[in-house]
């Protein structure tokens, strides 16, 4: 089966454009390295919460949307090699490609997929 990594992300909400060029930059580079997919996700509807929710999981604040992406490999072997080369690879270490959002308050794991329907 395969392997997902998870992430959750505050990002400034005038960001927006830039989130989306710098998902689409490293989306390619983690292709290149074997990701089959990479989906992101603008927050649209997401309630805060009382004991839980995304917005508290990552500290968002009133001028910033919870982004929740995700990238499927063909498993966690996989997953493992092509995340090393992503971290090592220039385009991913270019100015151009930076974080336009605060990476601390960012919530993330790695997870074997039971059922896939």
């Amino acid at each position: 089966m395969s392997y997902v990594d998870g992430y959750v992300v505050a990002v400034p909400t005038e960001n927006k454009e830039l989130y989306i060029k710098h998902a689409r930059e490293a989306a390619a580079v983690f292709k290149q390295h074997g990701a089959l997919n990479i989906v992101e996700n603008w927050g649209d509807e997401v309630p805060g919460g009382e004991f839980t929710s995304f917005p508290m999981a990552v500290k968002c604040r009133e001028d910033e949307t919870v982004v929740f992406s995700w990238i499927t490999w063909p498993s966690r072997d996989v997953r493992n090699a092509g995340m090393k080369k992503v971290m090592e690879d220039p385009v991913m270490q270019h100015d151009s490609c930076q974080m336009p959002f605060d990476g601390m308050r960012m919530i993330y794991g790695g997870f074997e997929t039971i059922v896939d329907e």
